[in-house]
């Protein structure tokens, strides 16, 4: 735990914004749709869904704007350990945030809590996407210097493309993107097999993979760097002496750049987020830079914070919303108090479940930010 510092306002009210989105104002719109009638609300639910397999939605820009937010705390967290100083505490504090991240990761999933062995998969969650793309950057950021790693990404999208659309085994990958035949797909079921999320042994001693998982992590590994490079950028732009405005039309440039030339690649490579493709990290950091232009113009240029000092409540204490978000049932303890509303509202009852569940984590968030209490990893 530790206390407030001096930070970029801008990026806690981003970091903010993602978790309130996806703790809070997802789970109530898809919630209060569904009672009111789905079929009413199609495209809005589109909006709080992931897309099947190709393209891109509001909602699967979640994951990818955790991702390139951690990158652009870097800047600011690790300054003090480039050109080698202070090599010792650097490499302590990277270990120490990996693992932390990576054992939320599994509790998240319930590999953890559950107590059962059958369970145990290893690398499957958001969390630890984080923590391997913050790994990779934090390297990068404290050896070497802005042109080394702008290369790096570069090479990271292009060595993945590379793979996918050249390397082919036992049927897998050779230009195939599709969920059954690509190559990350081989890779994760040939190295992660029986611990590989959704996978099983049956009594014939044979790993059997869920049909209806394909997310893809080992070689995505590579593309979770370059994500986090390119919130990398983002930090060392707001560190730089340009004026507030420069840094603004920087981002929008570099933003509006991003999207159109992954949607262009798109052609050849689709932005498919579940496999991490490198058309979806440029389609994904693109409109990342877009709202952090935004972000950046109202926190950091206007010091606007009108109605929006709730976000840094979620901003502040990110980690903490997100696990207790995902591990603890408060909508259980809601109803053990409010059962009797529901033969009054009928098919709104989960609506005000997942109303008292968002409400009593707000609170839970809100004490700890008027108290200074800040949970880091």
């Amino acid at each position: 735990m530790t206390n407030t510092k001096q930070r970029l306002v801008s990026l806690d009210a981003l970091r903010g914004f993602d978790l309130f989105v996806l703790v809070a104002l997802g789970p109530l719109v898809l919630s209060f749709t569904q009672a009111a009638g789905p079929e009413h609300f199609e495209g809005l639910r589109a909006a709080f869904t992931h897309v099947d397999w190709e393209g891109f939605s509001p909602w699967d820009l979640i994951m990818p704007l955790f991702v390139f937010m951690s990158g652009a705390s870097i800047p600011f967290a690790l300054s003090r350990f480039r050109n080698g100083a202070n090599r010792s505490l650097l490499v302590r504090r990277l270990l120490k945030r990996v693992l932390l991240l990576w054992l939320l990761g599994m509790v998240v999933q319930g590999n953890l809590l559950g107590l059962d062995p059958s369970r145990f998969y290893v690398y499957t969650n958001t969390l630890q996407a984080i923590a391997a793309g913050y790994l990779i950057a934090a390297l990068l950021f404290t050896n070497t210097r802005l042109r080394t790693q702008v290369i790096v990404a570069v090479l990271l999208l292009l060595g993945y493309c590379t793979a996918m659309e050249f390397v082919s085994v036992d049927g897998y990958g050779a230009g195939s993107y599709a969920p059954e035949s690509n190559l990350a797909e081989w890779i994760d079921r040939t190295v992660l097999g029986r611990f590989r999320d959704g996978a099983s042994v049956n009594e014939a001693g044979q790993v059997v993979f869920a049909p209806w998982y394909h997310y893809t992590w080992l070689l995505s590994t590579a593309t979770f760097g370059a994500t986090a490079l390119t919130g990398v950028f983002a930090g060392s732009i707001a560190r730089a002496s340009w004026s507030g405005m420069q840094k603004v039309l920087v981002y929008f440039g570099l933003g509006a750049a991003m999207v159109a030339l992954g949607w262009l690649w798109d052609i050849q490579m689709p932005v498919i987020k579940t496999i991490w493709t490198s058309s979806m990290v440029l389609v994904s950091s693109g409109y990342c830079f877009l709202l952090m232009a935004v972000f950046y113009l109202l926190f950091d240029v206007f010091h606007f914070t009108f109605g929006l000092d709730f976000l840094r409540v979620y901003g502040m204490n990110s980690i903490t919303a997100y696990v207790v978000s995902e591990v603890v049932n408060f909508r259980g303890v809601a109803h053990s108090v409010l059962y009797g509303l529901e033969q009054y509202v009928g098919g709104y009852y989960t609506f005000v479940l997942t109303f008292s569940q968002v409400l009593i984590v707000y609170l839970i968030l809100r004490s700890m930010y008027k108290h200074g209490v800040f949970v880091k990893v």
